[in-house]
């Protein structure tokens, strides 16, 4: 890798000392709607009366690829930030993989790489979903729920397929490591479900799983609760970043700050202790609409 290398770990440190004095914005976030996330990111800590105290970066180059005169390099970037908030401190991770191009040796761009979301077969399947005479009551162990978002909130179970778009996969583990039973077997377009090489479009697309948790009468099912603080660890925030319909994210809670508001785990951009309203996401829109549910059993 040489200079792009170089160029590269500079790039980060300057960055990541941005989230502690937010100074050089302009020039180290090469991308407009990171400058505005980061800043978002601030003003957010600021409102709740926190700050980052302590910022650390660390990376893996993924692999480089050449054309002419242009050269890519992919590579992850793993933060994590010390948080104080009135007294308390907690940290913060999340993980990016990124794409630094560059031009006759020159860093040009450099941007977080997202993939699109997990998409269904376009058929009525919205707010379809199954009441299973079979299913047995049972008691959702938040705690194991949890316990498995943090094991595996910057890992994947070899037990699950991944998903390039992996946040709803990864929600529907924790909650079944809770002890969810599964409906709906074999029909993808009801209930909620994985068995071998296949699943139901509720346990891995963002839109079914939110209307299975609207919807539902056994299995998985939520509570539509009115506000953030109002959800307790294990319970689970949908988000709609466009605000047109279309659900596109899943996270699920594992603790509460000291304003009793949700921190969150997710996947995709692999995230834990996350603040629940995503302002310093680049997917964030001033349109963006929640959907906050309490499993109930």
């Amino acid at each position: 890798m040489n200079s792009y290398s170089e160029q590269i770990r500079e790039l980060a440190e300057k960055r990541n000392q941005c989230f502690i004095d937010g100074k050089e914005l302009e020039t180290v976030f090469l991308n407009a709607k990171e400058q505005e996330c980061v800043k978002r990111k601030q003003d957010g800590l600021q409102k709740r009366k926190g700050e980052i105290v302590k910022s650390t970066v660390d990376g893996v180059f993924l692999g480089q690829r050449k054309f002419e005169a242009e050269h890519v390099v992919d590579y992850v970037l793993h933060y994590q930030h010390l948080i104080k908030q009135k007294g308390s401190f907690f940290l913060e991770e999340n993980r990016q993989e990124r794409r630094a191009t560059f031009i006759e040796g020159r860093l040009e761009r450099d941007i977080e790489r997202i993939p699109p979301p997990n998409e269904k077969v376009e058929t009525a399947i919205d707010r379809v979903w199954t009441n299973d005479r079979e299913a047995q009551r049972f008691t959702y162990d938040r705690q194991a729920a949890v316990k498995y978002a943090e094991r595996w909130w910057n890992d994947y179970n070899p037990q699950y397929k991944k998903f390039n778009d992996n946040c709803t996969n990864f929600i529907s583990q924790c909650l079944r490591a809770g002890g969810i039973p599964m409906t709906g077997y074999p029909n993808r377009s009801k209930g909620w479900w994985y068995r071998g090489d296949n699943w139901s479009f509720s346990w891995s697309v963002a839109h079914s799983f939110r209307w299975q948790l609207s919807g539902a009468t056994t299995g998985l099912r939520g509570q539509e609760m009115s506000a953030p603080e109002q959800l307790i660890p294990g319970d689970v925030i949908c988000y709609d970043f466009d605000g047109d319909g279309r659900w596109q994210h899943t996270t699920i809670v594992v603790a509460k700050d000291e304003d009793g508001m949700p921190l969150v785990n997710a996947q995709t951009t692999n995230s834990r202790m996350r603040y629940w309203a995503y302002e310093d996401s680049t997917a964030w829109t001033p349109n963006i609409k929640y959907r906050f549910f309490k499993i109930i059993d």
